[in-house]
C-alpha cells in the first residue's frame, strides 16, 4: 500500500541532493576539520565554504552563523545565554504558542520573570502586541516570537517585531524552523538570534544553525573546545553541514492551491469542520482542523491504515497529557482540541494526493458515524 506523507512540519524525507552531499562528504572528506595537519585543512576549507554559502542563502553575515544540532539546542542555548548575561532583573517576553523548546527553556531560566505576550483569538501575534508589552514593562530586555507556528501554520509579524526590537535596543530571537524552506528567507539579518534545523527542509536530522548578533556577546553553547570560533565546542559534522546546505539550495516555495481546494471540499462535505486560523495568513503547506466528532488519535489510526500519515500537533509534544498548548492559548476548549488534526505537505506533494486524502477523510467519517450508531456504548477502532 502506498503511503502518502502529510506530516512535513514534523520532519521531511532526505532529499536526493542532501543525500548525495552527505555520502560524498562521508567518503571523501571525513577527517576532523579542526585537526592540525594539512589533510584536515581541506575539510576545514569545505566547512567554511559551506558556512559562507548557507549564510548567503539565509541572508546573514558569515561570521554570525554557527552550526549546531538543531533548533532545540539553539533555542535552549539562547535562553541560557540571556540568563547568564542580561541584567539580574531582566524580563523575557514570549508567546504562549511557541515551540516547547522555547517555552520550557524560558520557564526554566526565567520562571517569575516571564512576560507572556497576548495573541489574538485568530492565533497570530503582531507587532502591536509586542509594542504594548514593551511600553507597559521597561524591564523586558528580550523577546522570542517564532516566524511560523508548527501546529497551525499561522504566520507572525516576525520581521516587524525584529525591526521594533532593534529600535528599542531589545534582543529578539526568532525560531524560524518552520519558515525556512517554505517561505522566502529575507529578514533574518534583522534578528538578534535566529534558529533553524535541516530536517524541516529536506536535510538530515541532528544538524541545524544559530544566527548570532553582529557583535561579540560572550555566547557559549558547549564548553570544552574552540570549535565554531569558540562559540560551540564539539567536532564539526561536515557531512551533515554540506547536506543541510544542499537541501536548502534545492527547496522550492510551494503553492496553496491544492491545499485550499482540499479545505473547500471538506468544508462542503463536512460543514461542521473548523479550520484553525482560517482568516489569517498561514504557511501554504499547512492546515489544522478541529474535526466535528471523534478524537484525533482515532482519526490518525484510521488514516494510517489507509496509507495517510497525519498528526495531531507538534511531534515534540507527543505523549504529553492534555490537548495542544497552542490551541489552548487560542482559546479552543479541550473537547475541541482533542479533535485537532494537523496536515502538512511539501512542494512536491501531488494534487491527486490531496484529493485522495479528502476522499479518505470523508469515507472514514461516514464509517465512524455508522459505527457509533450501531454500537453507541462501544469504542470501535477502525
Amino acid at each position: 500500500m502506498k503511503q502518502c506523507f502529510f506530516d512535513h512540519n514534523a520532519t521531511t524525507p532526505l532529499c536526493p541532493e542532501a543525500k548525495r552531499a552527505w555520502i560524498e562528504a562521508s567518503d571523501e572528506h571525513w577527517l576532523n576539520p579542526s585537526s592540525p595537519y594539512r589533510a584536515a585543512a581541506a575539510a576545514k576549507v569545505r566547512l567554511e565554504a559551506a558556512r559562507e554559502e548557507l549564510a548567503s542563502l539565509l541572508g546573514v553575515a558569515q561570521d554570525r552563523l554557527i552550526f549546531n544540532s538543531g533548533a532545540t539546542e539553539g533555542n535552549n542555548s539562547v535562553f541560557a545565554h540571556w540568563a547568564e548575561n542580561l541584567r539580574r532583573d531582566a524580563k523575557i517576553a514570549v508567546s504562549r504558542t511557541e515551540h516547547p523548546s522555547v517555552i520550557e527553556a524560558a520557564k526554566h531560566y526565567f520562571d517569575q520573570r516571564l512576560v507572556w505576550l497576548p495573541i489574538k483569538s485568530s492565533g497570530e501575534l503582531d507587532a502591536a502586541c509586542v509594542t504594548e508589552a514593551l511600553d507597559q514593562d521597561r524591564s523586558i530586555c528580550a523577546v522570542s516570537v517564532m516566524a511560523a507556528n508548527n501546529e497551525t501554520g499561522i504566520l507572525n509579524d516576525w520581521k516587524e517585531i525584529a525591526a521594533l526590537c532593534r529600535t528599542r535596543n531589545v534582543d529578539y530571537h526568532c525560531d524560524a524552523s518552520q519558515w525556512i524552506g517554505k517561505m522566502p528567507v529575507q529578514g533574518l539579518d534583522h534578528c538578534s538570534y535566529a534558529t533553524g534545523c535541516a530536517h524541516k527542509f529536506g536535510g538530515p536530522k541532528g544538524i541545524g544553525f544559530l544566527v548570532l548578533p553582529e557583535l561579540g556577546t560572550g555566547y557559549h553553547s558547549f564548553f570544552g573546545g574552540e570549535h565554531e570560533s569558540g562559540y560551540r565546542a564539539g567536532t564539526e559534522d561536515l557531512a551533515s553541514v554540506l547536506s543541510m546546505t544542499a537541501a536548502l539550495k534545492s527547496t522550492r516555495i510551494g503553492s496553496s492551491v491544492a491545499r485550499d481546494r482540499f479545505i473547500e471540499r471538506l468544508l462542503a462535505s463536512m460543514p461542521e469542520i473548523e479550520v484553525v486560523g482560517q482568516v489569517v495568513k498561514r504557511l501554504w503547506n499547512t492546515v489544522s482542523f478541529l474535526m466535528p466528532e471523534f478524537e484525533n488519535a482515532r482519526w490518525i489510526r484510521g488514516l494510517e491504515k489507509r496509507g495517510f500519515l497525519v498528526a495531531a500537533g507538534s511531534a515534540c509534544s507527543t505523549g504529553k497529557e492534555g490537548p495542544s498548548h497552542v490551541l489552548a492559548a487560542m482559546g479552543v476548549d479541550q473537547a475541541k482540541a482533542r479533535r485537532a488534526l494537523r496536515i502538512s505537505s511539501d512542494w512536491k506533494t501531488k494534487d491527486e494526493d490531496w484529493e485522495s486524502l479528502a476522499q479518505c477523510i470523508e469515507d472514514l467519517y461516514r464509517a465512524f458515524r455508522l459505527d457509533a450508531k450501531q454500537s453507541p456504548s462501544e469504542v470501535i477502532s477502525i
